[in-house]
């Protein structure tokens, strides 16, 4: 099998947002020598799913963190939702933008990561709820997607079998936070490059590193 480059990312993960640039470049600096495959990681399911009420205080720091560390910009209209939790009806859940990214990764499975990381601006830069059915309604002419279809698919059981057996995938990859990337190798081989927030610079050294193990 030809090495490929495997995302494993959330799209309410604020780390990953920041990350979106790395991966990007990174993707585009390899795209003729590695697949690239996103896989959710169903960090905000279970138990884990939150009204931001809940999680919003702790955002309101961690945010900074990000913008400071990776250079990126939250928006207004999701820091109003995180400024005034008690006054926003938003409930985090990883479910509904892992379930939309499994139906677009089956009609342009080359745009998945393109995909992944507008639903990561979508939220975190326009304010939208990921667990509304309309905050993906501005993305499906983009991606020529039939509207009909891609709802009768987001609420059906067949795609959400498929976001919910990503996430069990990465428990198998005892993935434990996000963002974390790996270099898979084989069936069953899986080199990890990054794990949490990590710069460009060093995400290409460590592939670089495998590469030259495996002599490409």
């Amino acid at each position: 099998m030809k090495p490929a480059i495997i995302y494993c990312y959330d799209a309410y993960c604020g780390w990953c947002y920041g990350f979106s640039p790395v991966i990007k470049q990174i993707a585009a600096d390899y795209k003729d020598r590695l697949e690239i495959e996103v896989l959710s990681g169903g960090m905000m399911t279970g138990e884990g799913v939150m009204p931001i009420e809940k999680i919003g205080p702790y955002i309101q720091t961690a945010y900074k963190r990000v913008e400071e560390l990776s250079g990126i910009k939250f928006g207004d209209d999701f820091l109003w939702h995180i400024n005034n939790p008690d006054k926003s009806d938003w409930v985090m859940n990883s479910e509904k933008p892992a379930i939309a990214l499994c139906i677009l990764k089956e009609y342009y499975p080359e745009r998945q990561l393109e995909f992944a990381t507008e639903l990561q601006y979508a939220l975190n830069y326009e304010g939208r709820d990921l667990d509304d059915d309309e905050a993906y309604r501005h993305l499906l002419d983009k991606y020529n997607l039939q509207h009909e279809a891609f709802y009768n698919k987001l609420k059906g059981a067949e795609y959400k079998e498929m976001a919910r057996y990503e996430f069990a995938l990465m428990k198998q990859l005892q993935v434990t936070g996000y963002p974390t990337v790996f270099i898979q190798t084989g069936e069953t081989k899986f080199m990890m490059v990054a794990r949490g927030y990590t710069p460009y610079e060093d995400v290409k050294e460590r592939i670089e590193n495998v590469l030259k193990q495996l002599s490409l």
